[in-house]
């Protein structure tokens, strides 16, 4: 069954808010042309299963928690069967900020309201932590309200796209596909958006503030600790000009924490 994904995300092709259709990207934030990397680039862009199973090999780690492709395939399948059609926004609150890996038509600033940034996912897979502390990374679940970049993939590129979209976002359980309003300029538009799932074990929804805290500073796993990953999250905030207090809020306190002798 499809998680929600495509069923209401339906725009003109060439619609852009009002705006003039234009072939650069950027049009509307030239600031961000730098900032962003070039979807042809990415790493993300050509990852596969078997790629993050040879990296957790070198680092002893059992790949069980990861999604088989049967079920990442049938789950993009699904929900593409549930789209109408018609171009696609997508909206990124963690690294699809500025790297997104596929290709767009047109990148705008959003808010979605009902939603935050938060630091509730355990990392189980040893990247950011070990089996008795797992690393803590971020999702998109229930808050006051998110500020993020959405990126406009034109029809004709949608099932090959989205399929790249999958491959990262649903290589371990933890994401849901689903669809939410975005404003985006003066409008209220659907996007497609991965957030929190909460039947997954890596979601822990009411981790307490202690918890977080412990996991920040304490763990550490083979691409770096914990706080690193906060650290780069909120670094990348400030370069793309996002606010997050709850966020700098967090990362302030587990920095003081480990400076505190």
């Amino acid at each position: 069954m499809p998680w929600g994904g495509f069923d209401r995300i339906v725009t003109q092709r060439n619609r852009t808010l009002g705006t003039s259709v234009t072939a650069d990207p950027f049009h509307h934030h030239p600031g961000l042309r730098d900032k962003i990397v070039a979807p042809e680039s990415s790493f993300y862009r050509t990852l596969t299963t078997d790629t993050i199973k040879q990296m957790l090999a070198q680092h002893d780690v059992d790949p069980i928690a990861l999604t088989s492709d049967a079920d990442r395939n049938a789950s993009h399948r699904a929900n593409l069967e549930t789209y109408a059609g018609g171009d696609l926004w997508v909206f990124g609150y963690g690294s699809l900020m500025w790297d997104p890996a596929f290709i767009f038509a047109e990148v705008r600033r959003a808010r979605i309201d009902g939603y935050a940034r938060r630091m509730i996912l355990k990392d189980k897979l040893g990247a950011r932590g070990t089996e008795d502390s797992p690393g803590l990374m971020a999702a998109l679940d229930h808050g006051p309200h998110c500020e993020g970049l959405v990126f406009r993939i034109e029809a004709a590129r949608v099932a090959q796209e989205t399929k790249i979209l999958w491959q990262r976002e649903c290589v371990a359980p933890g994401y849901v596909p689903s669809t939410l309003t975005a404003r985006i300029g003066a409008q209220d538009l659907p996007v497609l958006a991965f957030v929190a799932d909460h039947e997954a074990d890596s979601i822990e929804a009411d981790m307490p503030r202690a918890e977080q805290l412990r996991l920040l500073t304490a763990s550490v796993g083979f691409m770096g600790s914990s706080l690193e990953y906060l650290q780069g999250i909120a670094k990348k905030l400030r370069e793309l000009e996002i606010e997050d207090d709850a966020l700098f809020s967090l990362l302030a306190q587990a920095e003081g924490r480990v400076a505190a002798p």
